[in-house]
């Protein structure tokens, strides 16, 4: 009985986080490294376990954290493959969109994304965001890029996104069209960081000014 247990913990610990190493590829950096050695904390008001399918179901106003990564939504379903990669699929409330937020590496950068679904799968380290989906990226606290689209794809081992527009006419997104704000790396940048205080006088000690 304590080997089921702890096989049950072990498995929650390796598989239920949902690393998902969302990026744009405008620099070098990349999702956190530090995220994959924090401890994961979840919270939900249900689970269902399946040792033998490898699958975990949390439902409920589901809140995972992990280092710098949030994931938030209504329900989180993970599978572990035969050869031991993760996929999950995280969907939001009725309605609603799920939420996924990760620092990037080395740089003060944030990515977050929502969409009715997120998908991850873990072999081919690529997410999706699926219906509805949008994506930002923060630099400091200021909003650098934007994007929105019917699905948006992140190929987290070659950095590169693609932005799909759904059919016109399309309730997903409205006209089928794709909508992106890019900002020049140098502009957002200087948005980023404020400026420096403009300079004081010098009083001068005299009526008169300095003396030649």
């Amino acid at each position: 009985m304590d080997s089921k247990i702890r096989a049950f913990m072990k498995h929650l610990h390796a598989t239920l986080l949902l690393p998902l190493a969302l990026l744009l590829p405008a620099g070098a950096a990349r999702a956190e490294r530090a995220d994959s050695t924090k401890p994961m904390n979840v919270e939900a008001d249900n689970l269902r376990y399946d040792d033998l399918k490898q699958t975990s179901v949390f439902t409920g106003r589901v809140v995972l954290t992990k280092g710098t990564i949030i994931i938030r939504g209504a329900r989180v379903d993970v599978r572990q493959d035969p050869e031991g990669y993760q996929h999950g699929l995280v969907t939001g409330e009725s309605g609603q969109r799920a939420f996924y937020r990760q620092k990037r590496e080395g740089v003060d950068e944030y990515i977050e994304g929502e969409a009715e679904t997120i998908e991850y799968d873990g072999k081919a380290d690529r997410v999706k965001f699926v219906r509805r989906a949008e994506m930002r990226r923060y630099r400091g606290t200021v909003v650098s890029d934007e994007m929105n689209g019917n699905v948006i794809t992140y190929e987290n081992l070659t950095d590169v996104f693609s932005v799909d527009g759904g059919p016109p006419g399309s309730t997903a997104q409205p006209g089928g069209r794709v909508r992106a704000v890019l900002a020049p790396r140098s502009a957002a940048s200087a948005a980023a960081t404020p400026a420096a205080p403009p300079a004081g006088l010098r009083p001068s000690l005299t009526l008169g000014g300095d003396k030649k």
